[in-house]
């Protein structure tokens, strides 16, 4: 997505979620800083990822959960095509 991500993942329990998502997030910001060298200029104090993120377990609706994320891009173009904003005036020329 343009301004999250979405990831479904298995951790082995002897690893504990903040020490993955810590990881995570570090390496991929230098491997980010490492291929797109003008986003040091952007993010120049290297703090590319929000300090925050969101786990929940899967349990029994790991199908539900990868059909989401597959389709949540879809979801995103379709509801950006939408639009309440009226480009052409329908009343035009109808009133005097």
């Amino acid at each position: 997505m343009p301004d999250h991500i979405h990831l479904l993942v298995d951790i082995p329990p002897r690893i504990s979620v903040s020490n993955f998502m810590g990881y995570l997030k570090g390496k991929s910001s230098l491997m980010i800083f490492e291929h797109h060298a003008n986003l040091k200029y952007k993010f120049g104090s290297k703090t590319f990822w929000a300090t925050g993120y969101y786990v929940s377990t899967v349990g029994l609706n790991e199908a539900t959960i990868r059909k989401y994320i597959r389709e949540q891009e879809n979801e995103d173009i379709m509801k950006d095509k939408l639009t309440k904003k009226e480009f052409v005036n329908p009343f035009k020329g109808l009133l005097k």
